[in-house]
């Protein structure tokens, strides 16, 4: 079954992954664009045919999506699994470092956790199976193509994932705004699963029981919370910065 991308950077970041795509469209007159020539070259270097459309063409498969001219025709995304995300890990000689979604809802929260997901060096990303956003045409927009670097697994039972996990002595650290551990304070260096709960409910209590422990961004204004997609990538970065010191220390 085939699927579409759009986008000129989710584009471009699909040819240079290692998705299957059947075709390219493109609008007619974007030749003359330095990304566009970019996507061209990606396509021409993957022999994958080029086929000239009109816009109307384009928002039609969108669904009157912003398309910027360029709509890939890929073949319908392969999930990982777990094992392939521990494997990755090992494979680079690094503790593990996974990013749990407990039914994150927003296409535009996932694709920003997923971006920055990619971006901080997570292994992989582990996701609902149902009761959650879909990894869509919009969430790769969203990501600006990361989605097609990451390796994803959906899952149909996190508590369960988050228990095999950890039987892997890997540290399950859920965000919740109630935890009394402030994000700073907890050891986030070592294998780890970092858990990011649902827009407005949080973290699932079944989740959140599993979890080793749980951990909250500092709130000092009149608001209580923050976005889920702002402070999942504000906790990933800071689980970053933790294991960037603990190598060169």
């Amino acid at each position: 079954m085939a699927e579409y991308i759009w986008g000129r950077n989710s584009v471009l970041e699909t040819l240079h992954s290692t998705r299957q795509v059947k075709r390219l469209l493109l609008a007619e007159g974007q030749r003359g664009a330095p990304v566009v020539s970019a996507i061209l070259e990606a396509a021409e270097r993957r022999r994958i045919p080029v086929e000239g459309v009109s816009r109307a063409r384009l928002d039609q498969l969108c669904h009157g999506a912003v398309h910027q001219g360029c709509v890939l025709m890929v073949e319908e995304r392969q999930y990982a699994d777990i094992e392939q995300i521990l494997a990755c890990a090992q494979h680079k000689h690094e503790a593990s470092f996974l990013l749990i979604l407990d039914a994150i809802q927003d296409v535009n929260n996932l694709g920003s956790l997923l971006r920055t997901a990619e971006a901080a060096g997570v292994h992989g990303v582990i996701l609902p199976e149902h009761r959650a956003a879909a990894v869509n045409a919009t969430v790769v927009k969203t990501s600006a193509g990361a989605t097609e670097h990451l390796l994803i697994a959906q899952e149909t039972n996190l508590s369960r994932v988050v228990e095999a996990l950890k039987k892997q002595n890997i540290w399950v650290v859920g965000l919740a705004g109630e935890s009394k551990t402030l994000y700073h304070q907890a050891d986030l260096t070592g294998p780890l699963a970092l858990v990011v709960g649902n827009e407005g409910k949080g973290i699932s209590r079944l989740v959140r029981e599993h979890c080793d422990l749980l951990i909250r961004l500092p709130m000092y204004g009149h608001i209580n919370s923050l976005n889920a997609a702002v402070a999942g990538s504000i906790a990933l970065y800071e689980a970053l910065r933790q294991r960037e010191k603990a190598q060169q220390g």
